[in-house]
């Protein structure tokens, strides 16, 4: 299977970079420093791939939102809070979100397809989609592709010893749900106050 996987990558490794970075991203990112690094992929067009893979997944969810509105609406409730969230922070720092939006966990998917459901123009957010894509793409795949060597001894010593990443994943990913849900309940935090403030004045 190993095999299979590896010859696969060899072989259609920009394909699958594009369309992993659609999907998901990382990954896919530090998969291309990788083999930069073994001189099977060339940096500087792994750069340019991925980043159109991951411009190319944001523009499809902020499509999704400009003309399929009423379906998110409806089957999404259980996003509501999320789809605040994101609507707040568009409206207080505008365009910078767009550019960060990727390394937002929890929002990633939600804040393209929020600003797509607003009027926000659809080029603008295109070009600073893109831009933001290719930056995204050239700050994890360059530092993978310069520690190639360690993170194949990483992931040699991972393969042979597994069982030591189980807590050590655990514990990553209860960080970072307990930081998310931490700001998710600042934000909530401020409106709320705001509006108390507001009803006070009156």
């Amino acid at each position: 299977m190993e095999e299979l996987f590896g010859e696969l990558i060899l072989k259609y490794g920009y394909i699958i970079l594009f369309f992993w970075c659609i999907l998901e991203g990382e990954m896919a990112l530090i998969m291309g420093g990788i083999l930069a690094h073994s001189g099977d992929m060339n940096l500087y067009l792994a750069i340019f791939i991925a980043g159109l893979g991951g411009f190319t997944g944001d523009q499809i969810y902020f499509y999704i939102g400009r003309y399929f509105k009423k379906n998110i609406n409806r089957k999404l409730k259980k996003q509501r809070r999320k789809f605040a969230i994101a609507h707040l922070l568009l409206k207080r720092y505008g365009w910078p979100i767009i550019f960060i939006q990727r390394y937002m966990y929890g929002l990633r998917t939600i804040l393209p397809i929020s600003i797509g459901i607003t009027r926000y123009s659809a080029k603008k957010f295109a070009v600073i989609n893109l831009i933001s894509a290719w930056c995204w793409a050239s700050v994890t795949i360059l530092p993978a592709y310069l520690l190639g060597e360690h993170i194949w001894n990483i992931l040699y010593l991972a393969k042979k010893h597994w069982y030591f990443a189980i807590p050590v994943v655990i514990i990553f990913a209860c960080t970072i749900i307990y930081i998310f849900k931490r700001i998710e309940n600042n934000f909530y935090e401020k409106k709320i106050r705001k509006k108390d403030e507001y009803q006070d004045n009156k």
